[in-house]
């Protein structure tokens, strides 16, 4: 029997490649900026949880996403506030891509009645569906089969919107991803797997946890549109995202984009956690050398110099929202505990 050969992701996978900056040429600046403003804050925020994390104050397990913001930006940049998406574990940057509040995040992980899910969430059960996240689970996969569900929802209601299911590398080796690209493509439903591959689930490498370390291969088996694509350049990603949306939004049918990326901390907390992990140590330092928003950066600095000032704005701009978010979380009160029978059971009307 002959036995296809099997690309895998290249040099995708190597830390020492990829780095050149972002072509910037052709597209809207403003855009762009926009696009840089909304990583930095999610590289902000994440550093700024990081440190509540480091120093107690935020005692819930925090999944960062430091260095991956690309993605989420990317793909946030095609979507609509009535598409319906979905996270997992790791989905702080998801929700502050598609707009939702500073601070109901932060007075989520602190525990506060204003955060996005009263305080009783923490980290890992974020919600904004006014933005366009309907929900996340720490579950790993648990959340890939609701997308599809959503989609079936939206097909049947004749609407012109997708779901989105973020997921990461390790949920792709769970029966209910490959049930849900099974169900997804049988029933052409407009839904769009994104997997953020960073080649890591928890601390085991992709290597000894898969045979392959491209996951497209998933979507070409059930004959399903998909796109590989360096996940540390926001454009690249925004590209094949609108690429992808057009097919599921126009022909109703599931598409899915894995992006390569790589996360800079630990799988849980502030750590950069260096001494677990197959090649993490060796390879993490290498991998800062592909940051998403300095590539960026370059990449409009070589059409315009002065844009500097552009990206000293944002940051400005960036850590006086976190500052005051912060704050205002900060004073917020705990739920009272007359809410804990409310969130856990359903109140019918009276």
């Amino acid at each position: 029997m002959k036995i296809s050969h099997y690309e895998g992701l290249g040099t995708l996978r190597l830390p020492e490649e990829h780095r050149q900056p972002v072509k910037t040429a052709g597209f809207d600046v403003k855009q762009l900026i926009g696009w840089h403003r909304s990583m930095v804050l999610i590289r902000r925020v994440e550093e700024v949880i990081a440190d509540l994390v480091e120093s107690g104050e935020v005692r819930c397990p925090c999944h960062l996403a430091i260095g991956q913001e690309a993605v989420a930006v990317g793909v946030a940049s095609g979507l609509f506030a009535d598409d319906k998406c979905f996270g997992a574990h790791r989905s702080h940057s998801h929700y502050l891509a598609l707009g939702a509040p500073v601070e109901g995040l932060l007075a989520e992980v602190l525990g506060r009645s204003t955060g996005c899910s009263g305080g009783f969430g923490g980290s890992m059960h974020l919600k904004a569906p006014e933005f366009g996240l309907v929900g996340t689970v720490p579950i790993v996969g648990a959340t890939i089969p609701i997308a599809v569900g959503a989609a079936l929802a939206l097909k049947l209601d004749g609407e012109n919107f997708v779901a989105v299911s973020f997921l990461g590398d390790g949920a792709t080796e769970e029966g209910v991803f490959h049930e849900s690209l099974n169900l997804a493509a049988s029933m052409k439903l407009p839904v769009l797997f994104v997997i953020e591959n960073n080649l890591y689930a928890s601390h085991l490498h992709i290597d000894y946890r898969q045979p392959g370390d491209s996951l497209v291969r998933y979507a070409d088996a059930h004959h399903i549109a998909r796109e590989l694509v360096d996940g540390n350049n926001i454009v690249d990603v925004a590209q094949a995202t609108n690429r992808l949306l057009t097919i599921a939004r126009t022909e109703r049918r599931p598409a899915v984009l894995e992006a390569v990326t790589y996360r800079w901390r630990g799988h849980v907390g502030h750590r950069e956690d260096i001494d677990v992990g197959v090649e993490r140590q060796h390879n993490l330092p290498s991998w800062k050398q592909r940051d998403p928003i300095s590539r960026l950066e370059q990449g409009l600095l070589i059409a315009n110099s002065k844009l500097e000032d552009e990206f000293v704005k944002n940051r400005n701009e960036v850590d006086l929202e976190i500052a005051e978010a912060l704050s205002r979380a900060r004073s917020a009160p705990y739920p009272d505990a007359s809410e804990l029978l409310r969130i856990v059971y359903h109140q019918r009307n009276s």
